[in-house]
């Protein structure tokens, strides 16, 4: 092999280089595109499912959709028996959505004091904790999300949480729902809980 061939292959060497790393930044703009379009996606997808009382074509293909993910049911209540809420575990998440009748406002305690900082944000921590100790990957955090309409609680979504820490939520939720709507019944004059 000549001494102009070897130059030669030296440069197609560095033209596929080139072309390479161009790929490669191409290929990691498309990965970001396409987590703002699914991030976009699963928003509006929340969105429309949490909607009352319209009914559309893409609400109805919707609806079947979420419904096979639910594993289970678990509704929670009050130790007379009153249903405060329903915990819906799915193959990815965790919801707590409050019953119809009840208006939990978000400012009664214990709610933040005790269900976001002291349960929530501690289990999140604790997660950021390992990552940074190389014991769990970013995606494998516990995160969370408050919807609310107003102050009036609408719907709590965790994503990440195991077996253990579902029952840990589970338990936390329903004595937190429990004070809140004492909370609200004696602050109502005729004990309803309607305005």
């Amino acid at each position: 092999m000549g001494e102009e061939e070897i130059k030669k292959i030296a440069e197609l060497r560095e033209i596929l280089e080139e072309k390479i790393k161009n790929l490669e930044v191409e290929l990691e703009g498309m990965k970001a595109l396409l987590e703002i379009i699914n991030r976009i996606l699963i928003e509006r997808s929340f969105r429309r499912a949490g909607e009352i009382g319209k009914i559309e074509a893409t609400k109805q293909t919707e609806v079947p959709l979420l419904a096979k993910k639910i594993l289970r049911t678990i509704p929670l209540k009050t130790s007379s028996g009153e249903l405060l809420a329903r915990m819906y575990v799915e193959e990815d998440q965790i919801r707590i959505v409050p019953a119809e009748d009840k208006e939990f406002d978000v400012n009664i305690p214990p709610f933040t004091a005790f269900l976001i900082d002291k349960i929530l944000e501690k289990m999140k921590k604790k997660d950021e904790d390992l990552v940074r100790q190389g014991k769990l990957m970013p995606s494998e955090i516990l995160s969370y999300e408050i919807e609310k309409e107003g102050n009036i609680l609408r719907e709590i979504r965790i994503k990440n949480a195991d077996e253990q820490r579902e029952r840990e939520i589970r338990s936390a939720t329903r004595w937190t729902l429990e004070k809140m709507y004492e909370k609200m019944i004696s602050f109502s004059p005729d004990k309803s809980l309607k305005p």
